[in-house]
C-alpha cells in the first residue's frame, strides 16, 4: 500500500502561505534546497526542473495532490500543469476554470479518492497543499515532512485548516541547514 505524505513548507507559527496564498517569504535559496532537490526531485515544478539541474526520474512520489488554491497559484505563474512529470490530482467542488494536460479534477470525497490511490501500485503520494485539503485528509496522512522556515507569518493559510482534532505523530528524522530551515519528518502513531 502506498503512503500519503504531506510535504510542505511552513512558518514557525504554522502557516503554509500568507492570507492571499503568497509563499515568497519562505527561503527560496540556500543549502537546504540542494539537499531537498536531491532527495525529492519530483517536488520541483516541471518548469523549474531544468534550471535546477534535475532531469532524473522520480524517487519518492509519482502522484501529487493539490487543493484548488494551490493549483490556482500555479495558474498565476502560467502553468496549468505544474507537475507534468507526476500524476496530478486537484480537489475542488467549485473550480470551473481550465485544466492543464494530465490534471484530474476530483469533486467528490477526497478521503475516498486517497484510499483508492493508496491501493494502486506505484511510488508515494505527495500532498503539496493546501491547508483545507490537508485538514480534510488528516485521517489518511501517513507522514508529515515539514520544511520549517525561520520566519513568523502572523496570519495566513494554516498547515491544517479544520476543527480541533488531536492526531498523534512521532518524530522519525530531522535535518537542520545553515539557511535556518529545519526539515522535520513525522509518522503517524
Amino acid at each position: 500500500m502506498r503512503k500519503l505524505t504531506y510535504y510542505v513548507a511552513a512558518s514557525l507559527d504554522g502557516f503554509i502561505a500568507g492570507p492571499d496564498g503568497d509563499f515568497s517569504f519562505f527561503a527560496l535559496e540556500g543549502d537546504h534546497l540542494t539537499a531537498l532537490n536531491e532527495q525529492h526531485p519530483e517536488t520541483v515544478p516541471t518548469a523549474w526542473r531544468e534550471a535546477a539541474g534535475i532531469d532524473g526520474p522520480n524517487k519518492v512520489f509519482d502522484t501529487v495532490l493539490m487543493g484548488r488554491g494551490t493549483y490556482e497559484m500555479g495558474i498565476k505563474t502560467g502553468s496549468f500543469s505544474p507537475y507534468r512529470h507526476l500524476r496530478q490530482v486537484v480537489f475542488s467542488t467549485g473550480y470551473s476554470g481550465e485544466l492543464g494536460e494530465g490534471v484530474e479534477l476530483v469533486r467528490t470525497d477526497p478521503i475516498a479518492k486517497v484510499r483508492e490511490l493508496k491501493e494502486e501500485d506505484g511510488l508515494g503520494i505527495w500532498l503539496c497543499g493546501g491547508g483545507g485539503l490537508a485538514g480534510s485528509l488528516l485521517p489518511e496522512i501517513d507522514e508529515l515532512m515539514i520544511k520549517l522556515n525561520p520566519v513568523v507569518a502572523g496570519s495566513g493559510i494554516p498547515l491544517f485548516n479544520r476543527e480541533f482534532t488531536a492526531a498523534q505523530f512521532r518524530l522519525t528524522a530531522h535535518d537542520v541547514y545553515d539557511s535556518g530551515v529545519a526539515v522535520m519528518t513525522y509518522v503517524r502513531r
